[in-house]
């Protein structure tokens, strides 16, 4: 298969998924890594696809209201707006944790020069700001504003809204889009210990490589064993015949010596 950027694709590969190979030992915080990059996308992705179907009951309302009276207009932008930046900022998660993810699953012995190390590190810190600033912004919106209609009186207003009972005009009161809120916390906390992670592994892997401390102490012991002669490509029967072999032909020696 082709590789491409140094990755080879043969080693996309079904079996890589299975968690005795995606939570092994074999590298730095790769265990910690295939978690806390997959909670980050999950809370993220949850929230706006939760936020996304509000999002679409506040459009349909406003298109309701409007055709049943041209002089109506429902004003409900603010959660409109923001609830379409949580789409983004779910989407922009997913892709930088995600790539992250997939890459150090399939390639996690991969070289990356410090401009890409670089380029991940200002990528992570921005999709904390983003989703701080979503989080924040969604989470006030829904707990403090409401839609509202102008354009019309009171009374026909409130006849308007009665022949489209749902979305209700407080946002606080909108299961969905509180629960967009809710997820978008986690989502968030899970996204800042990423870009830690992440820091914490280019910085290992400049310095140790991507192998953990305990495999690199086993190959190391294990280079010692070869040195030594204590291992080998022989078995453990062949490498005591080859001894025995040895302390015959040793003592056939000495006897003829004598």
């Amino acid at each position: 298969m082709a590789v491409i950027w140094g990755l080879d694709l043969r080693e996309m590969q079904w079996s890589k998924f299975k968690s005795s190979y995606m939570f092994n030992r074999e590298y730095h915080l790769r265990r910690t890594k295939m978690v806390v990059y997959q909670l980050a996308m999950i809370f993220c992705v949850c929230s706006e696809s939760v936020g996304t179907a509000a999002l679409s009951e506040y459009v349909d309302q406003q298109e309701f209201i409007g055709n049943l009276n041209n002089l109506a207009v429902v004003y409900n932008d603010d959660f409109v707006g923001i609830a379409s930046y949580n789409i983004f900022v779910g989407i922009a998660v997913a892709t930088i944790f995600g790539a992250a993810f997939f890459f150090d699953l399939f390639w996690p012995e991969r070289h990356e020069s410090a401009s890409v190390h670089l380029a991940w590190k200002i990528c992570a810190v921005i999709m904390c700001i983003m989703a701080l600033g979503d989080a924040l912004a969604l989470t006030i919106i829904v707990a403090t504003k409401s839609a509202y209609v102008t354009g019309v009186d009171a009374p026909t207003a409130t006849r308007l809204l009665r022949q489209y009972l749902k979305p209700t005009l407080v946002y606080k009161h909108n299961a969905k889009a509180i629960a967009s809120a809710v997820l978008l916390w986690p989502g968030f906390v899970a996204t800042v210990a990423s870009t830690i992670i992440l820091f914490l592994s280019h910085r290992h892997d400049a310095e140790f490589g991507p192998k953990s401390t305990r495999a690199r102490e086993a190959e190391k012991q294990h280079g010692a064993d070869m040195q030594n002669g204590e291992f080998g490509p022989k078995t453990t029967r062949a490498r005591e015949a080859a001894k025995q072999h040895g302390t015959d032909t040793q003592n056939e020696t000495d006897t003829q010596a004598v």
